[in-house]
Parts: C-alpha cells; structure tokens; sequence
C-alpha cells in the first residue's frame, strides 16, 4: 500500500489493509477512501476508521450469536456481506449527517472496498475510485479486468435518477468532458461523481450512499487486485496500472512504484495542473509464481453475482 500527497493542498486519501479480519485467517480486508471539499480528509479518515471496524465487529458478533456469516456457502456469504456492507454505509453516512463534528454539507468522500474470504471476493464500490483486476490468459499475457464501474454522472442511469430527483447534470464549458452534479437552482457544488459519502447539499437530489457491491470467485489465473483514487486513473490507463504491478518482482514495492509513475505521468500528461493525492493498495490474490513476458491485454470481467447492473457508458 502506498499514498503520495498531490498539489492541491493537504491530502484528502485514505486507505486500510486488515489481515486476519474478522479473526479468521484467510480474510481479509482493504480500501481506498478519496475525499473532497473542505472537510474531505476528514471524512475520508473516519469512514476508513469507521466502515471496517464496523464490519469486523459484525462478523465477529455473527460467531458469537450462532449466526456464523463466514461459514456460509459461497452465494449465502455474498448475500450476507453485501447486506452488511450496504447497511454499514447507510448507517455511517447517516452519522456523518447527524452527529459529525465535520461539516459534511459539501464535502465528502468515495469508497471501495475489497472483503477477501478465501477465494471469494466481495468487492464494494461507491463513487469513482477504482477496483483492478490482473489476470493471466492466453499465451500467459496479463490481462486488465476492470471489476467497478466509476459511478459517475456521466454513467446514463446515474444522471436519470439524478434528472429524477430534480438535480442537474452538465459540464463546464471550460471542461466539456467532466459531467457535475448540480443543485436544482444554484451553480453548485459540481461534485464529480454520482455517489459518495457526505455531500448532503446534493442528497435529496439524487446523490447516493448506496454502494454497488458484487462478488467475484478468485480463479488460480487472477493474480492481484489494485485498489486506487482516481489520481492513477487520471493519469494511466488500466492496462498500463497492470502492467506496471506486473512487472514489479518485488512485491512489496508494486503499490509504491505505482504511485511514483502516476505522478512522473501528471507532470509530463499535464504541466499546467496540480497533481491529484494517490492511494494505492495492490492485493496479491495467488503464490504461485508466474513468468513476466506477455502483452498486457484487454478483458470482460466474469463476476459471479452482483447488487445491481452496470453501465460504463458515458453520454
């Protein structure tokens, strides 16, 4: 794992890594939280505190109760950890609203999570950061597998429920690509995403804490997980991420290498801007040892079950 302060001002990402989660061996937990607006790192700091714990208390608790969660087969334990984590984003988003010492109006924070249970993967997804696959196939080439969709309101289901709920959504002229939500009479706050946590300004127009959450069965070719804030996604394409994760024979460093070509990529890719915070956490998925030649290439992810459709299309 690894995290790098961008140029903006103090830096507003959050991540996590908890072995052993849950008490159990082969579980294990991790996420990147990217946060926004005044309060951001703030916000972004306590639901990376808050979310886990809260989750790791409930399994706990489960075992106690004779209700054990993590005994489940493999669709029972999705069906009950998506509940978990659905519920435990509600509730801390509700938090944030009530009873935070952080002003949470217009600022908040994204989240995506992976809960790793043997060789099931439940992955949770709110706003635009961003979960990665790496995947060997043909020939032995690593594949990139993009396993979130980034919850946009360029993504066409998100805009009508925005529409729907009497937000607006549109671009600047001055960045005509960059779709924002926008209050039904005021010129903001523009949030970047369609999802999040805090950002109340906007809940009643559409903005929701609900994540998208989906499980994916780990294969003896899927090799590692990237976790990060969209200041690597900004800056380098899915392919080039696995790429460079795959190339690093050391481990340990693959997060941290990362970061550092994300950010040699935001002064060259764009001089005139200030480079975004990073956060990186690389999950590696398999011990088996695998050669490094090979192209990266494309893939469709196969998921397994999911909460809810997707739509990577932008309009």
């Amino acid at each position: 794992m690894a995290i790098k302060q961008g140029k903006k001002g103090i830096n507003q990402d959050d991540m996590t890594v908890w072995e052993n989660f849950g008490g159990e061996e082969d579980m294990i937990f991790c996420g990147v939280f990217d946060g926004h607006g005044p309060m951001g790192h703030k916000i972004s700091r306590r639901v990376c505190d808050s979310l886990p714990s809260r989750v790791h208390s409930r399994i706990k608790s489960s075992k106690s109760g004779g209700n054990d969660i993590v005994s489940r087969q493999e669709e029972g334990l999705f069906r009950e950890l998506e509940k978990v984590l659905v519920t435990f984003f509600k509730r801390i988003d509700s938090e944030l609203g009530l009873d935070s010492p952080y002003d949470s109006f217009c600022s908040g924070t994204t989240a995506v999570t992976v809960l790793k249970q043997g060789d099931c993967l439940v992955i949770a997804n709110l706003g635009d950061s961003r979960a990665l696959l790496g995947t060997r196939g043909g020939k032995n080439s690593l594949k990139a597998v993009q396993l979130t969709v980034d919850l946009k309101p360029c993504v066409q289901r998100e805009a009508e429920r925005i529409v729907s709920c009497k937000g607006r959504v549109f671009a600047m002229e001055e960045e005509p690509d960059v779709y924002r939500v926008w209050m039904p009479d005021d010129d903001c706050p523009g949030l970047a995403m369609s999802r999040a946590f805090g950002d109340f300004c906007l809940k009643d127009y559409g903005l929701l804490c609900i994540p998208e959450v989906f499980c994916r069965k780990v294969s003896r070719d899927d090799e590692f997980v990237v976790l990060a804030t969209d200041g690597i996604w900004d800056v380098l394409s899915n392919e080039e991420v696995v790429k460079i994760v795959g190339a690093c024979k050391d481990r340990s460093i693959a997060a941290e290498t990362l970061v550092q070509r994300a950010a040699r990529t935001w002064r060259t890719k764009f001089p005139a801007s200030k480079a975004d915070d990073c956060a990186v956490v690389v999950l590696y998925l398999n011990h088996r040892p695998y050669p490094r030649e090979g192209n990266v290439s494309r893939a469709v992810s196969t998921l397994s079950w999911r909460s809810g459709k997707s739509n990577n299309e932008c309009h």
